[in-house]
């Protein structure tokens, strides 16, 4: 009967390590996380390699403090105004689909086209109520990015571009998609004045002059992370 005890508490400690290996705390603790990225050029990196576009860069780091996601699902193409991005989207067949983040960097070409920003400010946000439908309803897993002032370029000023022009529509634009962001509830990140102040240097474009390099996207995923990390109940 002693050996008959014994070999019962052996197959019950047994059982009570399988159950604590499947508990799902620790399963929940090695869950793969996922992330949609829209946006246009900024958000695909133009002239950058795919592992130094923002939200490559961001996953990266997220890594690194213990939050795995998947390679990012990014819609987003050089050029692209909002209408472009709606239509990109519904190319792309996600409907249905629900990503743990989603981001949204959208309005630099509405501003270079000269379209008017009440246009911009209706179709930025269906765009977002859209990321949030994505984001499983769940606002607080949304960040709106702001647009670079690609004004202060080598681009902007090889052209001979009106700066200070550029500068206040991008403003207006800037504004406009804040105060959106707020009333639906998401997080806003400004980067536009930080990139201001580097966008002009040799380093900080590539080879068109125009578009940032990866040392811009770097910063860009360090704002991004922060956010993520210390404001997100992952």
């Amino acid at each position: 009967m002693k050996h008959l005890a014994i070999i019962s508490i052996l197959i019950s400690s047994l059982y009570l390590n399988c159950m604590e290996k499947e508990n799902p705390k620790n399963l929940m603790e090695e869950k793969t996380f996922t992330y949609l990225a829209l946006g246009d050029s900024y958000t695909i990196g133009e002239g950058v390699d795919e592992k130094d576009r923002y939200p490559n860069q961001t996953v990266d780091l997220l890594k690194v403090k213990g939050l795995e996601f998947e390679k990012p699902t990014i819609i987003a193409k050089t050029g692209w105004t909002t209408d472009e991005l709606v239509k990109g989207i519904v190319h792309a067949e996600i409907e249905g689909n629900t990503y743990d983040l989603v981001t949204l960097l959208i309005g630099v070409n509405n501003q270079y086209r000269g379209r008017p920003l009440e246009n911009y400010e209706s179709e930025f946000r269906t765009l977002l109520q859209d990321a949030i439908t994505y984001a499983k309803g769940n606002s607080n897993r949304v960040v709106v990015i702001s647009i670079p002032d690609w004004g202060v370029t080598p681009f902007a000023v090889n052209r001979g571009s009106d700066q200070e022009k550029v500068a206040k529509e991008i403003d207006e634009f800037n504004a406009s998609k804040k105060s959106i962001a707020n009333q639906l509830g998401v997080h806003y990140i400004d980067i536009t004045e930080e990139y201001r102040e580097i966008g002009a240097l040799p380093q900080m474009v590539v080879s068109d002059n125009l578009h940032p390099s990866a040392l811009v996207y770097e910063k860009w995923a360090q704002k991004l992370e922060k956010v993520i990390f210390e404001k997100m109940a992952f």
